[in-house]
């Protein structure tokens, strides 16, 4: 059974840093894009970045760009989602999700990032 676990959230201020974490079991880890997803009170489910298999893609929201990086570290099973020079709108649950047929089949419980002065 495939299982996403999220950790490393937390309560920062404005300008501050966190690296979650997304560790995921099964031995198929590798052959799957993996997804970052967060939902910021009373807000519907905003896509935030991918890493696809290999870690040779990489994409990103426009609003985290230069922000955010994504990585992973297959032989842990896990990838990484740095934030660096938080703002108050990235206050949100965030989710990390396997990749499948355009959409995603597994997800993780979520981490809170709460930024605020």
């Amino acid at each position: 059974e495939v299982q996403l676990a999220e950790s490393g959230g937390g309560s920062v201020q404005p300008g501050g840093s966190l690296r979650l974490s997304c560790v995921v079991s099964g031995n198929t880890f590798v052959t799957y894009s993996i997804h970052w997803v967060r939902q910021a009170p009373g807000k519907g489910l905003e896509w935030v970045s991918l890493i696809n298999s290999d870690g040779s893609t990489a994409l990103y929201t426009e609003s985290v760009k230069g922000r955010f990086t994504i990585s992973r570290d297959n032989a842990k099973n896990t990838v990484y989602l740095h934030m660096n020079s938080l703002k108050s709108e990235d206050t949100a649950l965030y989710y990390c999700a396997r990749g499948f047929n355009r959409a995603y089949d597994y997800w993780g419980q979520g981490t809170q990032v709460t930024v605020s002065s």
